[in-house]
């Protein structure tokens, strides 16, 4: 079954009572993808868990398999949501899960990369704590060890330092979750999703909670993940909390100015008590240092201003808007699990 999309209307689907919905963006990474569903499968169906699973294709330009999975257990279905052009890994998990939200019916939605880095023996655990916490809250899946080289390693926990630095938030998740279909009413409306997926969900103040994981390595392929990518990344989770870094800078500048004037004054009252005269270089480096924490809180108030005031405005949602980016949607294999 194929259907086109010109941003006018989708075809509901009918989803059995308690079943999930796994999403996984892939932009070229289908030798990852035929490696992954088997072992999505078989987890699933050794704890008798149903899942549709849905591929967002990020305008692959690579020729996907004609077969994805040859025999289908746990999996009741695999569909193919192709974009109109390539999005990026956050925005293509905006437009899935709005296209989830309302097409297919679920218990939860399980959001895991493509690649194998999200182990699919982990599934099963975020469904039991979403259980546990009696389906009211998303589960993340907490990162307690890297598998990148050197190099990627060192960069994230330097992204991750500035992170905490300019929010005041830490850095602990990735995408791999699990999120209750009462929850994800709620997350689709928020603008920030469009930027990334986890910081959306922290700002938005949804409630969420953390189960230990290791990162499990990468099953085929090399990672599309290069320094720009990574920065740009970085800088799209810090950019959803762009108020909070504002305030945050503002109240470094203040404190800055203040300390400055404080130390500028001492010296004086020193330099008059002692009857000498202060140094030459006194009064230009002070009026530097004045200037420029001077334009940093200045910047910084604009800043916050700018992002208040935009807020007003009218924005991007991908509950309304993400129809727009949809190509194709596909069913690839159904229930039987025949090609269809």
């Amino acid at each position: 079954m194929h259907h086109n999309f010109d941003g006018v209307s989708l075809s509901n689907s009918v989803a059995t009572p308690g079943e999930l919905v796994v999403l996984t963006p892939v932009y070229n990474d289908w030798s990852a993808v035929r490696l992954l569903l088997p072992l999505l499968d078989a987890e699933l169906a050794r704890q008798r868990l149903k899942a549709r699973v849905v591929l967002i294709d990020d305008a692959s330009f690579e020729p996907r398999p004609e077969r994805l999975l040859s025999d289908l257990d746990a999996i009741t279905e695999i569909r193919v949501l192709t974009l109109r052009r390539n999005l990026g890994h956050q925005r293509a998990l905006a437009v899935g899960l709005s296209y989830v939200q309302e097409r297919i019916p679920c218990e939860a939605v399980v959001v895991m990369d493509a690649d194998g880095e999200d182990n699919p023996s982990d599934v099963p655990r975020l469904v039991a704590e979403m259980a546990a916490h009696e389906g009211r809250t998303i589960v993340f899946a907490q990162r307690i060890r890297r598998s990148e080289g050197f190099i990627f390693t060192f960069l994230y926990h330097l992204y991750r330092l500035a992170h905490r630095v300019l929010t005041g938030i830490p850095v602990q998740v990735g995408n791999f979750s699990i999120v209750p279909s009462a929850l994800l009413d709620r997350l689709v409306v928020v603008s920030d999703l469009w930027n990334h997926y986890a910081a959306a969900v922290f700002h938005s103040r949804l409630p969420f909670t953390m189960i230990p994981t290791p990162r499990g390595r990468r099953l085929a392929g090399r990672s599309s993940m290069n320094l720009v990518s990574l920065v740009g990344h970085g800088l799209s989770a810090i950019a959803v909390f762009a108020d909070r870094v504002g305030v945050r800078v503002l109240i470094a500048s203040i404190i800055a100015l203040l300390t400055t004037l404080l130390v500028v004054g001492v010296a004086l009252g020193q330099w008059a008590l002692t009857g000498k005269a202060p140094p030459v270089w006194l009064p230009v480096v002070a009026g530097v240092a004045l200037l420029v924490v001077v334009q940093a809180a200045a910047a910084a108030s604009l800043f916050v201003l700018h992002v208040l005031f935009t807020r007003a405005a009218s924005t991007f949602i991908p509950a309304r808007d993400y129809r727009f980016f949809i190509h194709s949607d596909e069913l690839v294999a159904g229930r039987a699990g025949a090609l269809v």
